[in-house]
């Protein structure tokens, strides 16, 4: 079986480092192993037309502003298929057939959906489209017989309804359907990066994130004013690190040559931690660290996507050539899918040729 590699971001705007961190570093890595036969990564711009549908001009500016972060971070149309979800009209084909398998019950169960229902105070005025999320991902995910899922840890519910869908289809009509597996980060920091000031999770709305393409001065103007631990008032004081979001960055970025060259008094982050633990350690020093460290990251991520900026018909063209491939491999597994429903009757020849049979006995 064919390794094959899905994933995607909703074109709500630029990427921040929680997604850098998050998947956009690990896509790039997986792309480059050269483990995988094949990698799509889809701007899932249908997706966000289900809470958005009232300013559809909002996802359409957008679809510009992922595609750039995704060419500037290093994902290579060479290597990778990038393609915008809505252009591929297999998927909300294959997202009608699967509704017939899941319960409105276990929609309603669904983790994923409870909180981002929640977050956006829905209420009782749920969009049905937005309602049916994770059965529009399974779409997404099985149209091009997926086999591995990078993403965040808040996603596996969706990725478990995934496999129910999945199993379900597969017990009823036959192995048409592939069965997909969730790759999570493998640095917990980068599970879920906190905003900087501290809340859970980074928000457009609330203003708490780092873009990839921010300016050195607003990085590190966000950076200088980070949320840390609000017990460490004074240098000696012992300060906390598991729940600091300064120390939470370091985690995800730091890397030992990043001391080496930014703060030689410490062999690694370890000990940075331990002096930090036992007090005698500023808030100030440790930021100017991280913003070095994020400066040095992010300085060639941006300098890529200027580069990019200039010729936007081209990049609109990586999409449209990418979509072009999705869609004929989408086309391919909605085929095999309604072969297995029985419900190909125009070129299922044999149905044909008993059909006439039949009547032609009838006749005689």
């Amino acid at each position: 079986m064919s390794k094959v590699i899905l994933t995607g971001d909703r074109p709500t705007g630029k990427l921040h480092i929680g997604h850098y961190v998050g998947s956009l570093r690990r896509r790039v890595e997986l792309q480059n192993s050269g483990e995988f036969d094949d990698i799509f990564i889809m701007i899932a711009d249908a997706q966000a037309l289900t809470d958005n549908a009232e300013n559809p001009e909002k996802v359409r500016q957008n679809i510009i502003e992922v595609a750039l972060d995704y060419l500037a971070v290093g994902l290579d149309p060479a290597k990778s298929t990038l393609f915008v979800q809505s252009q591929i009209p297999e998927l909300t084909e294959l997202s009608f057939y699967y509704m017939n398998l899941v319960t409105v019950a276990r929609l309603q169960r669904n983790p994923t959906v409870k909180s981002e229902i929640q977050m956006r105070d829905f209420k009782a005025s749920i969009p049905v489209g937005f309602f049916t999320y994770p059965i529009s991902q399974a779409a997404d995910i099985t149209a091009f017989k997926a086999t591995t899922v990078p993403v965040g840890e808040d996603q596996e519910p969706m990725i478990e309804q995934c496999r129910e869908i999945v199993h379900k289809f597969n017990s009823i009509y036959g192995e048409a359907l592939v069965e997909p597996k969730i790759l999570l980060p493998d640095n917990k920091a980068c599970l879920r990066l906190p905003g900087t000031d501290g809340q859970a999770k980074m928000s457009k709305s609330i203003g708490n994130c780092i873009y990839l393409s921010e300016s050195p001065e607003s990085i590190k103007k966000k950076v200088m004013s980070m949320f840390t631990d609000p017990n460490h008032l004074r240098v000696e004081d012992p300060g906390e690190v598991e729940n600091n979001p300064v120390f939470i960055y370091l985690t995800a970025f730091a890397r030992d040559e990043h001391f080496a060259e930014f703060a030689p008094d410490y062999a690694n982050l370890d000990e940075m931690k331990a002096h930090y633990q036992r007090g005698g350690l500023g808030d100030v020093k440790v930021k100017k660290f991280l913003n070095n460290v994020l400066q040095a990251e992010l300085e060639p991520i941006r300098k890529r996507r200027e580069e990019f900026q200039k010729d936007i018909p081209y990049v609109y063209d990586v999409l449209k050539k990418g979509s072009e491939v999705a869609e004929e491999r989408a086309a391919q597994t909605l085929s095999d899918v309604k072969k297995a429903m029985k419900i190909d009757y125009f070129s299922d020849e044999e149905l044909i040729a008993m059909q006439s049979a039949k009547y032609q006995e009838n006749n005689d």
